[in-house]
């Protein structure tokens, strides 16, 4: 107790830094994969990746053979994907915060293997991969 008291902005820290980690951890929908995971799933189980992102941002740039689905869209167009349900679905955006929404909202579809790209489009571009500003926006 007289730690606690001595060292009280130190606790008020630790606690609020393991508060936002069980946040961001927790909070989002669908695991969180890797580039390299992605992109293996890409390759080997033909998964769909869906670009939450703007469209002036996934013109900017977006893995090939993504779709865009703006996520202040996505709820109205998630029944769009209806025909994906048995492929896995990798959802990203510029870092992969926001994703973890739209991944959730899969997930309450019933989409079952759902996927959100850790680190989003930045951590593919610092990776390397491939981006492209072709292909298909709907």
């Amino acid at each position: 107790m007289e730690f606690i008291q001595q060292n009280i902005l130190l606790v008020i820290l630790a606690v609020t830094s393991g508060a936002m980690l069980f946040a961001t951890g927790f909070g989002a929908g669908g695991a969180r994969v890797s580039t390299s995971e992605a992109t293996n799933l890409i390759n080997r189980e033909d998964a769909q990746v869906i670009d939450v992102r703007e469209a002036a941002d996934f013109g900017g740039g977006h893995l090939i053979g993504a779709r865009n689905i703006p996520a202040a869209k996505f709820a109205e167009r998630a029944a769009d994907l209806e025909k994906m349900k048995g492929k896995p679905v990798i959802v990203c955006c510029e870092t992969g915060l926001r994703s973890g929404k739209a991944a959730k909202e899969l997930q309450k579809l019933g989409f079952d293997r759902v996927f959100n790209l850790d680190g989003g489009i930045a951590a593919s571009r610092k990776a390397g991969l491939p981006l492209t500003s072709k292909g298909e926006r709907k």
